[in-house]
């Protein structure tokens, strides 16, 4: 094992004594007006903070999420046809008692629609469980009978 040699006093510049309390001065010199950086488009100084946020919060819309989900909708779709123009074997499908013959990439294409309604139909009575569970957490509401009505339960208040 072999140990870092202790530097000599001789070699490389020494660090100026320091008094007690003084932090240790920087070797970057430092601005002393802090100025923004423009913008490019206005001029303008621009704020990191605000800047990036702003950026942020344009960029994503609810028309662009639709673009994106329509284009990968696209791409999904373009899969699926290739898939079932590839899979065109025929073979017989038996369901209750019924039996039918059909594209083996068809069939599987019905099979995969029908598990997704399965899911959609479990998640929708999941949703209105969640819903109901929320409203009987809340309470009634409780609002006085003829509120914005003076004169018909109340007296009218006298100045």
């Amino acid at each position: 094992m072999t140990s870092d040699p202790v530097p000599s006093p001789s070699k490389g510049p020494r660090p100026a004594p320091r008094a007690e309390g003084k932090p240790a001065p920087s070797t970057t010199p430092r601005d002393p007006s802090p100025v923004k950086p423009a913008d490019k488009a206005t001029g303008k100084p621009a704020d990191k903070a605000t800047d990036s946020t702003a950026d942020k919060a344009a960029d994503v819309t609810r028309t662009g999420m639709i673009w994106v989900a329509v284009s990968a909708g696209l791409v999904l779709l373009i899969l699926l046809i290739i898939f079932i123009l590839q899979n065109e074997d025929r073979v017989t499908v038996h369901y209750l008692g019924f039996a039918g013959e059909l594209s083996l990439g068809m069939a599987l294409f019905i099979a995969t629609v029908a598990g997704g309604v399965l899911v959609a139909i479990a998640g929708a009575a999941r949703i209105l469980q969640l819903r109901s569970q929320r409203r009987r957490s809340r309470g009634p509401k409780k609002t006085p009978p003829d509120a914005g009505t003076p004169g018909r339960d109340r007296p009218t208040p006298e100045p």
